[in-house]
């Protein structure tokens, strides 16, 4: 391999390692929160302390470089959702599109200093959500109770999904389509919720008691499951 490629590779690894170190610090932080450590997001992302470390000095350097991928992805959600002709769907698909990104943040919230370039992209998207909210609101299609901060608000809260942790953890890969599905279906009822009128058909098939009491069954035990809603 000549010089050249050699470095090509060089490159190319290290963006690998970059990319799945960002994917891990998402992970991690979804399930461990802000006392996320540098040594579980390596282990995560399948990369040594030493390659983290060249990449990002601090854990704080990773976390500020997670957050300026992540507004920019707000900032490219609210603009297609702006872009979209119809207010409801320019809206839903922005809910839906953030929750698969965004949930994972919240625990480092006020715990890192935060850039002036941060600062600005923040208040583009902030602008941009707003505008998304406001065209809503125009349009008659977003209830006129609901502010940017309660769809906000339930964003942070559909982006963790504590039952799709749960079984990550336990290994039940069997589940996890089951799982996504029920989450799919929870989104599109608090959805419904911010219809002004109008109620759409739920997406996918109900979910089953696999997915609630039957989860509660310890494998090998006589005992019966647990009572619904515990």
């Amino acid at each position: 391999m000549t010089a050249d490629g050699r470095k090509t590779a060089r490159r190319a690894e290290a963006e690998r390692n970059d990319h799945a170190l960002l994917a891990a610090a998402r992970a991690v932080l979804a399930t461990d929160g802000a006392h996320a450590s540098v040594a579980a997001i390596a282990k995560h992302a399948g990369v040594g302390i030493g390659s983290l470390y060249r990449r990002y000095p601090t854990k704080e350097a990773l976390f500020q470089r997670l957050l300026d991928i992540v507004l920019d992805d707000y900032l490219t959600a609210a603009e297609t959702a702006l872009a979209d002709p119809d207010p409801w769907n320019g809206l839903s698909g922005y809910v839906t599109t953030v929750i698969a990104f965004a949930g994972s943040l919240g625990p480092i919230a006020g715990t890192l200093p935060l850039t002036p370039a941060i600062l600005d992209k923040n208040r583009r998207a902030d602008e941009a959500v707003a505008a998304v909210i406001d065209r809503a609101h125009a349009a008659g299609v977003l209830r006129a109770d609901a502010s940017v901060i309660d769809v906000e608000l339930l964003i942070e809260q559909l982006g963790k999904s504590p039952l799709i942790e749960q079984l990550a953890k336990q290994g039940r890969t069997d589940l996890s389509e089951a799982a996504q599905n029920a989450h799919t279906r929870i989104t599109a009822i608090a959805l419904d919720g911010l219809r002004a009128t109008g109620h759409p058909p739920l997406p996918g098939e109900p979910p089953g008691p696999e997915l609630f009491t039957e989860r509660w069954e310890v494998p090998g035990s006589s005992e019966g499951t647990a009572p619904a809603g515990h």
